[in-house]
């Protein structure tokens, strides 16, 4: 059952009266799997009441439906409007109108289906050696000696506690499309995003401090140990770590290094930076700290964290990002080709929230080219917009 307030704020948010409060309430109520069905319920309903309540005629519900995605198209647009209002209609709205779509309300479109690429996750091991790891199955793994360090179940990687003298070093990467797991031989857990790769010991040395290398993206929950410092080099950051979970994300495309503090605490430093040069700014659960790669300097701000983790549940959250960047993020979770020659567009912003377990990359563009009158193409594997 929706609660009353629930209820309201949907209500609120079909009738494009919803503030960024209401819609950050209502975004982490979706994510709550027991309630995806009781919110796409009610959607059908209040369409139906809504639309048909003075009229039966199914092309005039269609009409009025295309009506209500013009007036998002208008919000979007409008400089003035986004500037007073912090989310555009598109939030959230991709599961109303995804469930909108599978009922048949809209008219069928040309049916075109791109095919993404299919790229594999690899693991480098020390002397260069570059193994394939599938995702099914259990299987043991390697070293370059052929010495049994852990174990592959699944989409994740288990390495054992090591006997190890030196620090040996494994790449695993992981393509456009998928998420892989790795459990390192401290115990700690790390979930790798599509277009990842972190280098890792694959153990441990007792008296030296743990150290990982990310680009990409990963959500960390690091095993406690207080006597082996534990440290996440990101692209010219240093996260000191003091038994935490967390997210970092540093993909080629973003200005910024974000670190996302879920529980526990950490510190940021730059990583050339020694001790004494600049204090190291340390994050509290629920902050976010932004390590800017062209002045180097190091800010933090209170976030919802359920943003920036949404990854893991399948989804894809967008706040105040440009299309241009919205499109490597789409390239990269999808693993398709998508060219943009509308310049103009590239370096609008958009609040976006997709659920991808659910839409594909087809669904995604026909409700640009149905709220926004994006006009594309596709060929292959590339969408081509005009």
């Amino acid at each position: 059952m929706i609660s009353k307030e629930i209820e309201n704020l949907i209500v609120k948010y079909l009738s494009q009266a919803a503030t960024a409060e209401d819609l950050d309430v209502l975004n982490n109520w979706i994510e709550d799997h027991e309630n995806q069905q009781s919110y796409k319920d009610f959607i059908k309903t209040h369409f139906a009441i809504t639309l048909a309540m003075n009229n039966s005629d199914i092309n005039k519900i269609k009409e009025e439906l295309r009506k209500e995605m013009r007036k998002g198209k208008r919000r979007f647009y409008s400089r003035r409007l986004l500037s007073v209002m912090k989310y555009a209609a598109i939030a959230i709205f991709f599961i109303g109108v995804g469930i909108i779509w599978q009922q048949g309300v809209f008219d069928k479109t040309e049916n075109t289906v791109i095919v993404p690429r299919t790229d594999a996750i690899t693991l480098q091991l020390e002397n260069g050696d570059v193994k394939v790891i599938a995702e099914d199955g259990t299987s043991p793994v390697l070293d370059s000696k052929g010495n049994v360090v852990g174990v592959r179940n699944g989409n994740k990687l288990v390495y054992g506690e090591g006997k190890d003298q030196k620090l040996i070093y494994s790449t695993l990467s992981v393509p456009n499309g998928k998420q892989f797991n790795i459990v390192l031989s401290d115990g700690s857990n790390v979930h790798l995003n599509s277009g990842s790769s972190i280098k890792y010991p694959i153990s441990f040395i007792k008296g030296q401090r743990r150290q990982v290398f990310l680009t990409g993206e990963a959500f960390f929950e690091v095993a406690h140990d207080q006597e082996h410092a534990f440290i996440v080099n990101a692209r010219g950051l240093n996260i000191h770590v003091y038994g935490t979970k967390f997210n970092v994300s540093n993909y080629p495309e973003d200005r910024d290094t974000q670190v996302v503090l879920v529980e526990g605490l950490v510190g940021l430093r730059e990583s050339n930076s020694v001790i004494g040069d600049r204090a190291e700014v340390y994050l509290k659960p629920g902050y976010m700290g932004i390590y800017n790669r062209s002045d180097y300097n190091i800010s933090q701000e209170e976030v919802n964290t359920s943003i920036y983790t949404s990854w893991m549940n399948g989804n894809l959250v967008f706040r105040n990002i440009s299309f241009e960047n919205i499109i490597e993020k789409l390239q990269r979770h999808y693993n398709v080709v998508i060219i943009n020659n509308n310049e103009n567009l590239a370096h609008e912003t958009f609040n976006a929230t997709i659920e991808t377990e659910h839409e594909t990359i087809e669904q995604v563009f026909k409700y640009f080219n149905k709220v926004y009158q994006i006009e594309y193409k596709i060929i292959e594997n590339k969408i081509i917009i005009n």
